[in-house]
């Protein structure tokens, strides 16, 4: 066997792929070999040229390529698509917009066959020759294949390429920005990669490469200048412009159609980031974004409006058991009752059972993200809890980054306390036992009196004296370096929720992501979602809003707004969001004083639900995930694919679009009155009976038969 040089392949040793590999040129971290290592490599097991048998003549290639791992080394994914001579290439910013793209792909059931490695080998010998090249499986569901580029083994060539990109396209970079001149030797090597690529296939190939956000778009500009034969797609998910003028406080979606984009970049330093994206978005077949609210702002700020809208969606696990998520959610929720246990210590005047966990995270993004006015909504639903004498109480969390130096001491001496209390109880409960077992066994009851002795005692009094404090419970869990400045414990300050006594709305800002290892919160992000009632997120600039989607997979009711994509998109599959959990807040149309009394609306009638009503609205919003699945999202990709083809060959392929209403419809749930307003607390009736009857089998079934489904994505592009 030989490559497209002619060069003899021989095994160098055992494969996954098969019964070897080739081209092993060395010992590494990838398994069994790896192609051009040059170093170490974390990417796990893989094997390039498997001697599995494959079809020669049907295959395909799909190419990812990801601006990551410190803007160093960059991924490129291999994979058959649809069974015909048609290559994808997938060029990402970031990880997580790989991740979508990859699952994607897994979900259309595509494979790999191994003798398109060889093309994919002799496009990447001569970018070997310049640093490290890596070939490999990435250790993620599917184990996609990669290729890994090094651009820091390329820097030499930076101002060379720089003198390039400003003949053919008159874009200076400056000097000093290091993440864009990561961009442009990334934008190189692709470009590079594509033509040798093309070069290189036996027959004349039909390429798609699908650039994600700006620090990618390069690739895309030179392929086009260059006339490579790629179909091109564009997607941001959010435009750079638009995040700088957002970030500024300005008020944005009022003034998109006046703003001067070129003065405006200028100002921020931005410009010729500015430049790249919209040379990338002009240059490409095809434009695409992540929602409507970001296709108005791409139409603005980038001049083009785009063509499709695809939406992200999430890898969504079914449970094979009806309630499993409900089960999850209890035991998440006993942990988050844990640390509030602890950090509450000497003010735990209100019932665990009563309590509701809502919380907002993300990037800290005081604004943009809403917790201006989730805290102000906070302030108000206080005083409605209190003046109605509502038993319920609100524990609010604010998961966002911040700077910080260490953990708060009385944080830390809460949970510690919490222990002690914890060890107290059972070195007490121990004993008892024990006396209780022997009083048993030889026939006796208990004298209750001389069950525990004055050391019972002694121990049990300590533990209640070490639970006394003056202070109040604290609100950050930190020490914060901003204190004084940082605009949530300033809101914090002017509203005056101090979690005292007589607050129903208590406060917990936690300015780090979690993770299980932290000795303050030891839990995960999705084991502490799974354990809240409810997730807020009333941001005023959110194109897409993962973290409503991650709420709704995991059956966690959430706000959104209609200026966040997630918003947007669910108000267009669903007659009625709030029957399903989906609260979403009207920013778009109404001053901010409204907006913030709809949301403080939305969290008191959460207030009144039972915990009967709660648990149906759970299983209502966990109904949702389908529409959230990349197994239904994809499709959207798949049209942008079709319709790239279509518009760079059109001699050999033609695009019927979709039809404009396709798409999931979610009626109200069978079981909740026609009218919204008694719909307003999302469950069958306005009863507390936990004992009344409801089918939640029955009223699935019966939103299943009245869902409009949306038509299977139609064949590949008509080969002419």
């Amino acid at each position: 066997m030989q490559d497209a040089k002619g060069t003899p392949l021989s095994p160098m040793g055992p494969s996954l792929w098969g019964s070897s590999s080739m081209f092993s040129m060395g010992p590494s971290l990838w398994g069994s070999c790896s192609m051009f290592p040059m170093g170490p490599s974390l990417w796990g097991s893989c094997s390039m040229f498997s001697m599995c048998p494959s079809l020669w003549g049907s295959s395909s290639i799909e190419h990812y390529g990801s601006q990551s791992m410190g803007q160093l080394l960059h991924v490129l994914y291999v994979s058959q698509s649809m069974g015909q001579q048609l290559h994808v290439l997938y060029v990402s910013q970031s990880m997580g917009q790989l991740l979508h793209a990859l699952y994607v792909s897994q979900s259309m059931g595509q494979q790999l066959h191994w003798g398109l490695w060889v093309p994919v080998y002799g496009a990447a010998a001569p970018l070997g020759s310049m640093g490290q090249v890596h070939f490999g499986r990435w250790l993620i569901e599917g184990s996609p294949a990669v290729v890994l580029l090094d651009v820091g083994a390329t820097a030499w060539s930076l101002e060379r390429w720089k003198g390039e990109l400003w003949d053919s396209c008159s874009i200076g970079v400056p000097w000093y920005d290091r993440e864009a001149n990561d961009a442009v030797l990334f934008g190189f090597l692709v470009a590079w990669f594509l033509g040798e690529f093309a070069a290189q296939s036996e027959d004349p190939p039909f390429i798609v490469g699908h650039f994600h956000e700006w620090l990618s778009g390069l690739g895309l500009v030179l392929s086009r200048a260059r006339r490579l034969p790629v179909a091109t797609i564009f997607t941001t998910h959010a435009t750079l412009l638009g995040r700088y003028l957002c970030a500024g406080s300005v008020d944005f979606y009022n003034n998109l159609h006046s703003f001067d984009v070129d003065k405006e970049a200028g100002e921020r330093q931005i410009y010729h980031r500015y430049c790249l994206e919209r040379a990338a978005a002009h240059c490409a077949h095809v434009l695409t974004t992540v929602s409507h609210v970001t296709a108005a702002e791409a139409e603005h700020l980038l001049k083009r409006k785009p063509d499709l809208v695809t939406p992200n969606g999430l890898n969504v696990r079914k449970f094979s058991a009806m309630h499993e998520f409900q089960n999850l959610h209890a035991q998440s929720k006993a942990r988050v009752q844990e640390f509030v246990r602890g950090h509450f210590y000497g003010h735990l005047d209100f019932d665990l059972d009563k309590t509701l966990f809502f919380f907002i995270a993300g990037r800290y993004e005081f604004s943009n993200k809403g917790a201006d006015v989730f805290l102000e909504a906070l302030a108000r639903l206080n005083y409605l809890l209190r003046v109605n004498g509502s038993e319920v109480t609100v524990v609010a969390f604010f998961i966002m980054p911040a700077r910080t130096n260490n953990f708060n001491v009385e944080s830390l001496k809460g949970q510690a306390v919490r222990k002690q209390l914890w060890d107290t109880a059972n070195a007490v409960k121990e004993k008892f036992g024990k006396k209780l077992y022997e009083s048993l066994l030889v026939g006796n009851l208990p004298d209750m009196n001389k069950m525990l002795d004055r050391e019972d005692f002694t121990m049990m009094k300590r533990a209640i004296f070490a639970t006394q404090r003056q202070s109040f419970p604290p609100v950050c869990t930190h020490n914060m370096l901003d204190d004084a400045t940082d605009p949530i414990l300033t809101t914090i300050r002017r509203i005056g929720l101090f979690n005292s006594s007589n607050d129903r709305v208590k406060i917990i800002f936690h300015p780090e992501f979690l993770s299980s290892t932290s000795p303050l919160l030891p839990v995960d992000y999705e084991e502490f979602v799974r354990g809240c009632h409810l997730g807020v997120f009333p941001s005023y600039y959110e194109p897409w809003g993962y973290t409503p989607a991650e709420c709704t997979v995991m059956g966690i009711p959430s706000v959104s707004t209609n200026l966040s994509g997630f918003g947007c998109f669910m108000e267009e599959h669903i007659a009625d969001p709030s029957a399903y959990g989906i609260y979403i807040v009207d920013r778009r149309f109404r001053a901010p004083e409204e907006s913030c009394a709809q949301l403080t609306s939305f969290l008191y009638g959460f207030c009144q639900q039972s915990r009967r009503q709660r648990i149906v609205q759970r299983n209502r919003t966990e109904r949702l995930s389908d529409l959230l699945d990349w197994k239904y999202l994809g499709r959207y990709y798949t049209f942008a694919r079709r319709m790239a083809l279509a518009k760079a060959f059109p001699e050999n392929f033609t695009y019927e679009p979709p039809e404009a209403a396709a798409g999931f419809r979610y009626p109200r749930p069978a079981s909740v009155p026609p009218s919204p307003s008694l719909s307003r607390l999302s469950s069958p009736r306005h009863s507390d009976e936990e004992d009344e009857r409801y089918d939640e089998e029955e009223e699935a079934a019966k939103d299943r038969a009245n869902i409009r489904r949306p038509p299977s994505p139609p064949g590949l592009p008509t080969r002419n």
